[in-house]
C-alpha cells in the first residue's frame, strides 16, 4: 500500500527561510510542494522521509533565493492490482460504491465488480448482496468494508489552453454549472471489487 521512492528535483529557498539550517529548509519546502500531492504515474505523496543529497544551492540573477537539486525519499500511497484493503462506505448510487479511507477517498467499486446477485436500492441507499432466498447482506453508508484493488487511474488535469472556436463555445455554454463540476475526473483513483470471500462489509465475516 505504501511505498518509498526516490525523487530528484530542484528546490526554490526564500531568503526568509535563510536562518534555518540548509536540510530543514530544503525539507520544509518539499513538504509544502509535495505532502498529499498527486504525482502523475508515481502516487498520493503522503510525507517526505528523508533526504538523500543535498547540493550546493545556486544562485539566479533577478532573483534573491538560492536554489537547490536535491534526491529524497517520499512515501507514496500507491496500492498494488490484487491487494486487499479496508475502508468505510462513503457513498452508494445505482453505478456502483465510492470507499473512504480517511486520507485518501477515490475508490469507487463500480457495479460489476460487485458479488453476484448484488442489487441497488434506492429505498435503503444501500447494496444488497442476496446470497440466498433467504439471506440478504446490506453494504450500508459509514460501514467497514473489504475490497481488492483491481486497477488504478491517472487523469491529467492540467489546465487546457483557450479554444476560441465557435463549436467550443457553445459546448461550453451547455456544461456550466454544477454538472460540469461533478464530470471532473480526479487526478488519481482506483477501481476495486468486492467479488471473494473475505471482501464486503467486515461485519460480514467476524
Amino acid at each position: 500500500m505504501f511505498q518509498l521512492t526516490v525523487i530528484s528535483d530542484l528546490i526554490r529557498i526564500s531568503p526568509h527561510l535563510f536562518h534555518l539550517p540548509t536540510e530543514e529548509a530544503v525539507q520544509n519546502e518539499l513538504n509544502i510542494k509535495y505532502a498529499n500531492k498527486v504525482v502523475h504515474r508515481l502516487g498520493l505523496i503522503v510525507a517526505v522521509w528523508d533526504l538523500l543529497e543535498v547540493q550546493d544551492g545556486l544562485l539566479k540573477p533577478g532573483d534573491g533565493a538560492v536554489f537547490v537539486n536535491v534526491r529524497f525519499r517520499a512515501v507514496v500511497f500507491k496500492p498494488v492490482v490484487g491487494e486487499v484493503l479496508t475502508g468505510w462506505i462513503e457513498s452508494c448510487s445505482a453505478e456502483g460504491i465510492k470507499i473512504n479511507m480517511n486520507f485518501f477517498n477515490d475508490i469507487f467499486v463500480p457495479k460489476n465488480y460487485m458479488f453476484e446477485g448484488s442489487y441497488y436500492s434506492a429505498d435503503d441507499n444501500a447494496w444488497i448482496w442476496k446470497m440466498d432466498e433467504e439471506t440478504k447482506l446490506y453494504l450500508d453508508i459509514n460501514e467497514k468494508i473489504n475490497f481488492r484493488i483491481e486497477k488504478e487511474v491517472f487523469n491529467d488535469v492540467r489546465p487546457k489552453g483557450p479554444d476560441n472556436s465557435l463549436t467550443s463555445l457553445a459546448v461550453d455554454d451547455q456544461t456550466n454549472g454544477a454538472d460540469g463540476a461533478d464530470r471532473k475526473s480526479p487526478p488519481y483513483a482506483l477501481v476495486a471489487s468486492c467479488q471473494t470471500d473475505g471482501m464486503g462489509c467486515v461485519s460480514w465475516w467476524e
